[in-house]
């Protein structure tokens, strides 16, 4: 059975499944309140596909949500950035790792059901 649900967080649209772990950049502004473990609930859900029947919000489904759990936290892969100054002849070059969160659905509820 093919089932999955689009939603909105942190300002981007992903594609999530039941059983799976997805990373996210801005889960919340409360970064220090999430602990591993923690359960969560997402309430901004774009689409529902559950087999062959799809549900679209407009923007989101009044009666959908999705259930899951704060796994960790972890770190993207490193972003190098260079700044080359060209009649000096000089480049300086800096990075960074943006923080992650990794969570897991457990499950995806529309209409007070669970999928």
């Amino acid at each position: 059975m093919n089932k999955y649900a689009i939603i909105d967080i942190g300002g981007k649209q992903l594609r999530v499944e039941p059983g799976r772990f997805h990373d996210t950049q801005h889960f919340t502004p409360f970064q220090h309140v999430l602990t591993s473990n923690k359960k969560i609930s997402i309430n901004r859900v774009l689409l529902i596909c559950h087999g062959s029947s799809i549900n679209l919000g407009y923007p989101w489904l009044d009666d959908a949500t999705v259930k899951g759990r704060i796994l960790h936290g972890c770190f993207k892969k490193r972003l190098t950035v260079q700044q080359i100054y060209s009649k000096k002849r000089t480049r300086r070059t800096f990075g960074y790792r943006e923080n992650m969160t990794r969570f897991i659905v457990d499950s995806i509820y529309f209409g007070h059901k669970d999928l």
